[in-house]
């Protein structure tokens, strides 16, 4: 098969002149609607079927009496392995949270029977999960909430599951029984213990055996949210210089110059619940993040078109490589820089989860796998983690924040409404306001709602 491989143009971002957010608080309007990207009717249809079959897997994979989320399962809904079976991730919990809501919202379950979900989730982790100064551990067992894998307390992981409750608080309205056990969560980490002495770098996490991680989140990575999550918290924040402490690892391939040269979640994961369209901070060298992101997706599928030579199965429309399972086991992979077990592996989540941020080549991407492929890769839950399209190899399994980030990203993309949600919560507004976050007058990507303690400018 000979395959044609276009340019790719980079269409420059309008970034017009910027305002220095104000430092008041305006209430955030429960009725307010962010404008919503233009979707054709198939396009529509088709990220509708994909978005109920993620929440069909959080719906089918969360254990009722805790929460907690399942790591995985198998594309076809079955039981996996017994070493896997009941292992729960933190990171999916929060992914799972926020596809509660969509689906509450969306009226893909009955609101009633979404809302008992939520509230028995949140009331688990506020007052029954265990918790080290407000941390939770990573991987959990689903049905008694115990540690698993002598897991780490997870600093990253928690934040993911922060990113679900405040979209389950700005939801529900901090005032309900759900917004206090949320506020209840959010209240009690303390991000001051998880510096571990550092003035502002944050450990990535902490085991009773062994103390702190050694590693710290010093590179501009998938950390973000967490970031701000520390920096807006009101009963335990951080400096906000902590914001600058990180180092921005400038990347550059065929034209296309970004920061960040890890897998392509790591450009994902945090704009799942924090709105930075149009946001410019005034002190790194690169300072819009949202475009960052755009451009790494960009760089991404260009990426792969460059590995066609080698890897056939690669075309401008079947393209994406993240962390993911792969024939050998799970690898955190990515590109670029190519890593160097690259074999020709598909992932689907690298384009849908930038949905977002560029759907002009991502939405292709998706409705290329979905009709070349058929229901060889598309099954009860949406795409296989990850499939060959050289070897014919098809993964057995799905992953919830694989998952997680396909079904966020693709309702940011049509309406907006997890930034909405999340935007409600005063703290995340507060840390854009302190690092020093601008807003453009005339900003970049989709238009967005207002942001809880930022004032807009036009």
């Amino acid at each position: 098969m000979r395959i044609s491989i276009a340019p790719i143009v980079l269409i420059g971002l309008l970034l017009g002149p910027f305002a220095v957010l104000p430092e008041n608080t305006a209430a955030h309007s429960p009725t307010s609607r962010a404008k919503t990207a233009k979707l054709s009717s198939d396009d529509d249809a088709l990220l509708e079927d994909l978005e109920r079959r993620g929440f069909l897997y959080f719906w089918e994979q969360q254990d009722p009496r805790t929460g907690l989320i399942r790591d995985r399962a198998r594309t076809d809904g079955s039981s996996i392995d017994e070493a896997h079976r009941d292992v729960a991730s933190i990171a999916a919990t929060g992914f799972g949270l926020t596809a509660l809501c969509i689906a509450a919202e969306r009226k893909w379950a009955s609101p009633q029977d979404v809302k008992e979900r939520v509230s028995s989730t949140v009331e688990f982790f506020a007052n029954r999960a265990t918790e080290i100064h407000g941390w939770f551990y990573h991987w959990m067992n689903a049905r008694t909430g115990e540690r698993v894998w002598q897991s780490e307390v997870s600093s990253i992981d928690t934040a993911l599951l922060l990113g679900g409750v405040l979209a389950a608080r700005g939801y529900y309205g901090a005032g309900s029984d759900i917004g206090r056990l949320c506020s209840k969560i959010y209240d009690r980490v303390d991000f001051k213990w998880m510096l571990n002495g550092d003035p502002m770098l944050l450990s990535h996490g902490w085991k009773p055996e062994s103390g702190f991680l050694k590693n710290r989140w010093d590179h501009y990575d998938e950390e973000s949210i967490l970031y701000l999550l520390a920096i807006g918290s009101r009963t335990h924040r951080i400096p906000p210089a902590s914001w600058y402490a990180w180092k921005r690892d400038p990347i550059s391939y065929h034209g296309f110059s970004y920061v960040g040269n890890g897998p392509l979640f790591t450009h994902q994961y945090s704009h799942a619940w924090i709105d930075f369209r149009g946001l410019k901070e005034p002190r790194s060298p690169f300072t819009d993040y949202f475009a960052n992101s755009a451009i790494a997706t960009l760089a991404n599928r260009q990426f792969c078109m460059d590995l066609a030579a080698e890897f056939p199965g690669y075309t401008t429309d079947i393209w994406g490589i993240t962390a993911s399972d792969s024939v050998k086991g799970y690898v955190a992979w990515g590109g670029p820089p190519r890593h160097p077990a690259i074999d020709g592996t598909v992932v689907p989540c690298a384009a849908a989860g930038s949905l977002m941020f560029r759907p002009d080549i991502c939405l292709p991407a998706v409705r290329a796998m979905r009709e070349r492929y058929g229901d060889g890769i598309y099954g009860r839950y949406g795409f296989a983690d990850a499939f060959n399209p050289g070897t014919g190899w098809v993964d057995t399994d799905v992953i919830g924040i694989d998952i997680g980030i396909t079904l966020l990203s693709a309702e940011n993309l049509r309406t907006a409404r997890i930034w909405e949600w999340v935007s409600r919560n005063p703290e995340l507004g507060r840390a854009l306001r302190l690092v020093g976050f601008k807003r453009s007058l005339r900003a970049a990507g989709w238009p967005r709602p207002p942001i809880h303690g930022l004032a807009s400018s036009s």
